[in-house]
């Protein structure tokens, strides 16, 4: 760790509060600048462009947001915290909920049992879920509509909510930060539901509930593919050999084509894994310094075109291939459920 952050310049680790503020602006200045095309034109040509461009502008937003939980996005607290409380509410996200369980997956990232965020279940766990459960959670599309389910539930094996101050995902002392914002959360549930009133169900389904769909579809996406995909498989760790270094490293860099500016370059996952505190626009400088200490353990990712449809195959192949894990080792590699999809069929059929 001290190589890589030896490696990494100076400057990459300094956070301008105005030029983060700047993004939000921009974010802003474009979700409202949609709404205004969308209702001015009011075709049933421009909506469907209007729900991607609109869903991908809130995923930008959520991952703004994001920096702010890491406290990248300044070294003023008070200021982090206001503006993730705007923009996560904003999107329905309930932001120190998220925050504090993000902060667990970061510091124990590859890590089976201690590990949040799509975390491979170890195979006794995976063989008592339902067939319709597991066809829900490894068939595309599906997952991707797993976020607010996340929210409210966690994964299988998990328990808590992150609306329930008193959750296990939460110490005493954070109590006070999640009443806080689930209580955000719902003045914007309420607001919704006043605008709707005022406007129409349909008007409001259009200009925010489907846009808020394609955003939870690029945060399963993008996030799942962090972690998962890849050409090789990937380890995970459990005991001994865990170490922060080790679960770091098996994150995945991705490349978005066009999208990599527009989402704050996330993309570029392996460094900010490792190193949060880094603000995101100086994430592809701080890559591009540690890749030769990095050497081979850096799995540089393939080029997108403008669009990053590439990713679509890696997503499908790895949700028809990494069911779950065993239950014992310390390294261990995902495995496939061949009867997930139903016997395999034989040459003549």
């Amino acid at each position: 760790m001290a190589e890589i952050r030896a490696a990494i310049p100076d400057h990459c680790w300094v956070k301008d509060p105005w030029l983060s503020l700047s993004y939000v602006v921009r974010d802003v200045l474009v979700v409202f600048g949609l709404v205004a095309v969308a209702i001015y034109f009011n075709s049933w040509i421009v909506w469907p462009m209007y729900w991607v461009a609109q869903g991908t502008m809130f995923w930008a937003l959520f991952v703004l947001g994001h920096d702010c939980g890491h406290g990248s996005f300044s070294d003023i607290p008070k200021l982090n915290s206001f503006v993730g409380y705007l923009i996560h509410s904003s999107i329905l996200v309930p932001y120190h909920g998220w925050r504090i369980s993000h902060r667990t997956h970061h510091q124990n990232h590859g890590h089976i049992e201690k590990d949040e965020s799509w975390v491979p279940m170890p195979e006794k766990l995976y063989k008592t879920l339902d067939v319709s459960t597991k066809f829900l959670r490894f068939k595309v599309p599906f997952p991707m509509f797993a976020y607010p389910i996340y929210l409210w539930s966690r994964s299988p094996g998990k328990q808590g909510s992150h609306f329930n101050p008193y959750s296990e995902l939460f110490l005493p002392s954070e109590r006070k930060y999640i009443v806080t914002s689930t209580v955000c959360w719902t003045m914007m549930i309420a607001l919704l539901g006043y605008l709707s009133n005022t406007i129409g169900p349909l008007q409001m389904l259009k200009l925010y509930g489907i846009p808020y769909l394609i955003f939870v579809m690029w945060l399963d996406l993008v996030t799942y593919l962090h972690h998962h995909g890849h050409e090789q498989k990937l380890p995970w760790y459990r005991g001994k050999e865990w170490s922060y270094l080790r679960g770091g490293l098996t994150t995945v860099d991705r490349d978005y084509g066009l999208l990599n500016n527009v989402h704050h370059d996330i993309g570029t996952h392996v460094i900010h894994h490792l190193f949060p505190q880094i603000p995101h626009y100086h994430l592809v400088e701080a890559t591009k310094a540690a890749k030769p200490v990095f050497g081979k353990y850096y799995r540089e990712p393939k080029k997108s075109g403008p669009i990053p449809l590439h990713l679509i195959g890696y997503l499908v192949r790895s949700m028809q291939q990494d069911h779950y894990v065993s239950d014992t080792g310390d390294i261990v590699f995902y495995q496939t459920d061949s009867q997930l999809y139903g016997p395999p069929r034989s040459k003549d059929e």
